[in-house]
This record gives structure tokens, C-alpha cells and sequence, in this order.
């Protein structure tokens, strides 16, 4: 399937590594030019070199994706440079360690975890509108997850909960855009093999796949993909949905 991506500006937060630089790797691939933004310098140049070196036009854009002046400045520099801006993947995101039950959350570890996930969507999603409704075009994905559409996890209250609320953001956002040609749509992955996965013992691992239908994880590839076509012509009347990539493992308990 040809998704018609020739031409296209794409922003992925968080695209140094993971699930952001494999969205930046299919969407280059497709045709887009990738526009990479993350928090570690390093690693985002790195990820930019990568790229390049593989045929993709990319540049990178470091820089903390949840502090407004940087999205701002990020912004107007790809306007600046690129001239448009088709499509952004909200990836940027951290993972749970250590988990805490409700009653013994410090406040801080639910403040991080909202704002590294909900702030910088709600950012880069608010800062990109106007370009796209003056082009009459746009894709937005978000990134929720399994830990929202599978029903929640014990230990993890702040991660369901920012994960529920890009949810929910994603559906709300889809209708005031969506009479200007702009589709906003996110994604629930379930445990993908990525380095993240590497903090896990063995035997956590083993348990991970034997609890899927499938009985394995997700591969990054495979998320890449249903975002690639989220962001295609052919996804254009697919608006506000969070697509499960869980490998049909929607209720689970981490026991």
C-alpha cells in the first residue's frame, strides 16, 4: 500500500530511541522527512546520524519536550526550515520505576509522570494546530497504552492515569479539529521489545509472553506501522480512536 507520505514533514517526540526513532524509521521510509525531538542530546544526534546515513531526510531537535519555550522554538524552527508540518507523533514518555501503590505515591512521582506524558502532548499538539489548519491537513498520534485499555495496573496509578488522560485528550482534540481536514488518533501498545523491556528479569520477560494470546511481545515494527498508516491519506476517516497493539490482551493483572 502506498501511503503517500512523499513530501510530508513528521515531528516525533521522544525519537532518540525506541518506539520513537522505529516511528522515525517507517515514516523516513515512507517518504516523510523525520524531525526528531529528545530530551538527551546525545542520543538525539545520534539517532539523526542514523537516519541520514539510511537515505532519510532527518534533523534533530534536542531538547526537554514538557518545557513550553523549547516546543515553541522547536515549532517555528521546523515552519522555518520545512515550510509545513503534516504530522506529529507524541512519544515522548518515561517508564515506571519504582512502581508505588496509591497510599505510598510520593507526589512527585505522580507530578513527573503526568507531566512528561500529558504536558508534552498537550504542548506539541497545541503548537502544531495552526500550521495544519492553514495547510488543510494533519495527523496527530498519540501515545497511550494497555495500561489504560487493559483496565489499569496495580502499582502504576500514575502511569493509567496519564496514559487515560491522553486518551481522553486524544477524543476531545479529534472534534474540535477534525472539520479542518485534521485527524488525531492514539495507539495503546502493550509490552513492546524495546530497551525498556531490558530492566525486566527473565522470568518476568517469560511471564510477559506467556500472559499474551500471542505468546510473544510486540515488536517495534509493528507499532511503527499502525502509525505510519494512522498518519497516511488512507487513515482519513479514522478520528479520535485509541488502537489497541496489545496482541489481544485487553484485561490483565500483573500477578
Amino acid at each position: 500500500m502506498n501511503l503517500a507520505l512523499d513530501g510530508r514533514v513528521a515531528i516525533i517526540t521522544g525519537g532518540g530511541r525506541g518506539l520513537g526513532l522505529e516511528h522515525a524509521r517507517t515514516l523516513g521510509a515512507e517518504g516523510a522527512a523525520v524531525v526528531i525531538n529528545d530530551i538527551d542530546e546525545a542520543r538525539c544526534q545520534q539517532a539523526t546520524a542514523e537516519l541520514v546515513k539510511n537515505g532519510i531526510k532527518a534533523r534533530g531537535i534536542p531538547g526537554d519536550a514538557t518545557v513550553e519555550a523549547t516546543v515553541t522554538a522547536a515549532i517555528a524552527e521546523v515552519s522555518e526550515t520545512e515550510g509545513r508540518i503534516d504530522i506529529l507523533v507524541n512519544n515522548a514518555g518515561i517508564g515506571v520505576k519504582p512502581s508505588y501503590c496509591v497510599e505510598d505515591m510520593p507526589t512527585d512521582a505522580w507530578d513527573e509522570m503526568i507531566r512528561v506524558h500529558m504536558k508534552s502532548t498537550f504542548l506539541w499538539s497545541r503548537s502544531v494546530i495552526g500550521e495544519m489548519k492553514r495547510a488543510g491537513f494533519g495527523r496527530i498520534v498519540n501515545t497511550s497504552s494497555m495500561n489504560f485499555t487493559g483496565g489499569g495496573r496495580p502499582g502504576v496509578a500514575n502511569y493509567s492515569a496519564a496514559k487515560a488522560g491522553i486518551a481522553g485528550f486524544t477524543r476531545t482534540l479529534a472534534k474540535e479539529v477534525g472539520g479542518h481536514g485534521i485527524t488525531v488518533n492514539a495507539i495503546a501498545p502493550g509490552y513492546v521489545a524495546t530497551e525498556l523491556i531490558s530492566q525486566f528479569d527473565a522470568d518476568m520477560v517469560a511471564r510477559l509472553k506467556a500472559q499474551n494470546p500471542l505468546k510473544r511481545l510486540c515488536e517495534p515494527s509493528e507499532v511503527a506501522a499502525v502509525v505510519a498508516f494512522l498518519c497516511s491519506v488512507q487513515a482519513a476517516f479514522i478520528n479520535g480512536e485509541c488502537v489497541c497493539i496489545d496482541g489481544g490482551r485487553r484485561d490483565f493483572y500483573w500477578g
